[in-house]
């Protein structure tokens, strides 16, 4: 399996694109994932495959996605801010496209115009080759739907998300077969505190999250979702300690599921 770490994880455009590529590559990371919608995104992908690191992924937009669930014109504009991320997968070759279904603990109930919204867009994405996956956020119910309302649809685990969002709820038994990407990453499971933390920095179980990942049969990217400055604790921490650290616990990660397949 590769290691892989976002982009930007570091902060805030402190780095230039070629600084962290070499902090990708010093640190033996092999992938990355970034936001569809950044105004560098054809520069960094044509960037990092020079350096032979893999964009397994594009994040879509999540901003205002409750829109989407309703029957208007936000919601029609919500629908193309998602098409619009599929182009751009499209256009740099990036075979997943990572969604969310909502937002926030209030986000509205599955409705008949979300069903209608979404299911035109994983039949855009099948047209352009592009698969649709969609995370875990809050609401159980509305990855449920998608799951079983969109056969072609896929799925990306986010470990820290089901941590400090779920309520206890474990979302790859049910979803697991699904699979094509993750996003890891530790928090201290306090409802609503995603702190985007280096995996056991904090409190989540890694080693029943490498079980579930093992179990599942997937076998691509372990794809780390860092943020330095979300959580507070990494403000003094120079770019080669971050990579670093960060680096190590992938591997970690990497090896405790490989262990478990054994």
């Amino acid at each position: 399996m590769k290691i892989g770490i976002s982009w930007d994880a570091y902060g805030k455009g402190e780095l230039s694109i070629e600084e962290q590529i070499a902090f990708l590559k010093k640190y033996g990371f092999e992938a990355m994932f970034t936001m569809s919608n950044d105004p560098n995104l054809d520069e960094i992908v044509e960037a990092v495959r020079k350096e032979n690191i893999s964009p397994d992924t594009c994040h879509a937009p999540f901003r205002g996605i409750n829109r989407i669930w309703f029957d208007n014109s936000d919601g029609d504009d919500a629908l193309r801010m998602l098409k619009d991320s599929v182009d751009a997968c499209e256009r740099n070759d990036i075979p997943v496209d990572v969604v969310h279904l909502s937002s926030g603990d209030d986000a509205p109930r599955v409705s008949d115009a979300g069903y209608t919204h979404f299911r035109e867009l994983v039949d855009y994405a099948d047209s352009k080759g592009v698969k649709i996956a969609f995370e875990n956020q809050r609401k159980l119910a509305n990855i449920a739907f998608a799951m079983e309302e969109y056969p072609t649809a896929c799925f990306c685990w986010d470990v820290g998300h089901e941590a400090c969002f779920a309520d206890g709820r474990e979302y790859m038994p049910l979803f697991g077969s699904r699979l094509v990407a993750l996003h890891i990453h530790d928090n201290f499971a306090i409802h609503n505190e995603d702190r985007h933390m280096i995996p056991f920095d904090a409190g989540l179980d890694f080693e029943k999250a490498a079980s579930h990942i093992a179990k599942s049969g997937f076998d691509g990217t372990v794809m780390l979702e860092l943020m330095r400055h979300t959580s507070g604790e990494y403000e003094d921490v120079s770019p080669d300690e971050y990579f670093g650290k960060a680096a190590a616990a992938a591997m970690r990660i990497r090896d405790m599921i490989e262990e478990k397949r054994r």
